[in-house]
């Protein structure tokens, strides 16, 4: 039986998502399409992905190698930056002392996973809906996401990075709970 992402190191659940990320951009269509998230589409999602965490990282004095730019092709720029983070992920650099000035101190493995492999586990609910695709969520980590989003709901909500909380049934399941969470509409479909 395999493992969940909730049950994985720090590196494998990086390669797992990512690798469900490049899925879902490998079947993208239509880059320029409309997303989940307002103002955004396709192209966007990868965009946001591939560039700020770059910065999160300089910040730091880790530099990520460039790669193909995400407007000449979203699918290759995505598979070049999670080769990237997967190499610091399986090598002697996971283990070194991550400084950086909002976040403190920390692994550069579990910096890697609290906020960047997150961000795409996330993110994948957004290309994948847009794609017309099922997300293909494991639920037991997003319920582990959303359990541990609801704590710093406050500072989340006020940082701007999530819109207002969407209402979902009593009874949704754990990937729809997160979506309506972050402030995606569960029901959201892409045009035609």
């Amino acid at each position: 039986m395999s493992r969940g992402l909730a049950e994985l190191c720090a590196s494998d659940r990086h390669r797992d998502v990512a690798a469900g990320f490049a899925e879902h951009a490998a079947a993208v269509k239509d880059w320029d399409a409309p997303t989940p998230v307002d103002g955004w589409v396709a192209r966007d999602v990868v965009a946001h992905l591939v560039d700020w965490f770059a910065a999160f990282l300089a910040a730091g004095d880790v530099e990520l190698p460039a790669g193909p730019q995400v407007a000449d092709d979203p699918a290759a720029a995505w598979d070049a930056r999670r080769a990237a983070v997967q190499q610091f992920l399986d090598g002697p650099e996971a283990e070194t002392a991550f400084t950086h000035p909002m976040v403190g101190e920390l692994r550069l493995a579990d910096a890697i996973d609290r906020f960047y492999t997150t961000d795409i586990f996330l993110h994948t609910w957004d290309l994948a809906t847009a794609a017309g695709r099922d997300p293909q969520l494991d639920t037991d980590f997003a319920a582990q996401v959303h359990s541990g989003m609801q704590g710093i709901e406050d500072m989340l909500r006020s940082s701007g990075q999530y819109g207002p909380a969407v209402p979902v049934p009593a009874d949704a399941d754990p990937v729809t709970r997160l979506a309506g969470f972050i402030g995606r509409d569960p029901a959201w479909r892409p045009i035609g």
